[in-house]
């Protein structure tokens, strides 16, 4: 066929082009490989998510003292190993609520995906079943529990905010069980929201957005309290847990109350800025609760490392929240698995490192002695 010096060009041109659409195409699955931690997806979130979006996912409370503690307290915890042990085989499974999973580690709700990352709600329940992990969907969630749950292709949670229409509080948990979510997680350290200067300085720059989940954009209640844990505990089908129990004596009351686990949360540090960080309040909780309901932790995860030590400290599970967002944006739902899967082959590492070859045998003696 003959060809003339316009259509050759035309055909470069056209051939560059789909180069180009290639290259933007293969560019978030190149740095999804090349990520190696979850600092790294950290940087790479940080380039490509707005200024907006980006104070709404790293802000805290404040001064965010907190927000920094949350981390930096597992910095200070040192790990223990042993020597000699067979670790050919590493068993990470862990039962929760009738749920068998494959490891301890879960997606705690966030809210705002859609700033992140299109469709962000339902390509996170993407991510996380593709990756073997449970799902905590938020109540303030860009799109409807059920649709979320529809999408999802592993278990799923619900997060709850009791909202001052209690009849729209119980229509809502109703519809989240009939879409297959396994339990029912209740915000209880939220009666208004925190300080979150960061956050609040680019609110103008936020597009509008909706939530379905939600009556209004004022749905915090400073009324609720335990006679509203017995009501919702008198009609739900599914576990109750509590989210955001940093004290002791809370988590009495709780397991007293009859809930059937305890998320030790504080809120990602979004709240009351200079409480401790989860890890630090942890093992007192754990002591007070003396394994009666299973534990679990979010706040400051960012190694397997984390996960282990959590674990040595109480833990059941433990909960992720910005770290598998940074995924989310950098790649979407293939993002939000790459998070997970490096985390959890952390976790096996650590675990072969210390010694350890089954959940059940990560316990204090994984800890290096503060005395020592």
């Amino acid at each position: 066929m003959a060809t003339t010096r316009r259509g050759t060009l035309l055909g470069f041109l056209l051939m560059g082009g789909v180069l180009s659409r290639l290259r933007a195409q293969l560019k978030p699955n190149s740095e999804l490989q090349q990520a190696q931690s979850l600092f790294d997806f950290e940087e790479l979130a940080h380039k490509r998510v707005s200024p907006a979006a980006w104070a709404r996912v790293q802000g805290g409370s404040a001064d965010e003292l907190t927000l920094r503690w949350n981390h930096e307290a597992y910095e200070h915890i040192r790990l223990r190993p042993r020597a000699l042990v067979d670790v050919s085989k590493i068993d990470t499974r862990v039962k929760l609520f009738g749920l068998d999973l494959p490891f301890p580690i879960l997606l705690a709700p966030t809210g705002f995906q859609s700033l992140v990352y299109p469709d962000g709600d339902a390509a996170s329940a993407r991510g996380a079943g593709a990756a073997q992990a449970l799902y905590v969907i938020g109540s303030s969630a860009s799109m409807r529990v059920d649709d979320v749950a529809k999408a999802a292709t592993g278990p799923v949670w619900f997060q709850l905010y009791v909202q001052r229409d209690r009849g729209f509080t119980k229509d809502l948990v109703q519809r989240a069980e009939n879409a297959g979510c396994r339990a029912i997680c209740v915000t209880v350290d939220s009666p208004t929201f925190g300080a979150r200067n960061r956050e609040y300085a680019t609110q103008g720059d936020v597009p509008p957005r909706p939530l379905p989940n939600l009556q209004s954009r004022d749905y915090l209640d400073p009324t609720l309290s335990w006679k509203d844990i017995d009501w919702l505990r008198s009609f739900a089908k599914t576990p109750v847990l509590l989210k955001g129990i940093l004290n002791p004596d809370d988590a009495e009351i709780a397991v007293k109350a009859g809930v059937s686990g305890i998320m030790v949360s504080n809120h990602g540090a979004r709240n009351l800025d200079t409480v401790p960080a989860t890890i630090d309040a942890l093992p007192h909780v754990a002591e007070k609760v003396a394994g009666r309901v299973p534990l679990i932790v979010d706040g400051g995860i960012r190694r397997g490392t984390d996960v282990l030590k959590a674990l040595a400290l109480g833990a059941s599970a433990v909960g992720i929240g910005r770290p598998y967002l940074y995924g989310l944006g950098v790649g979407g739902a293939d993002g939000v698995t790459r998070v997970v899967e490096i985390l959890r082959k952390e976790l096996e590492m650590a675990m072969m490192l210390t010694g350890r070859t089954t959940i059940a045998s990560i316990d204090r003696s994984v800890l290096w002695p503060k005395e020592w």
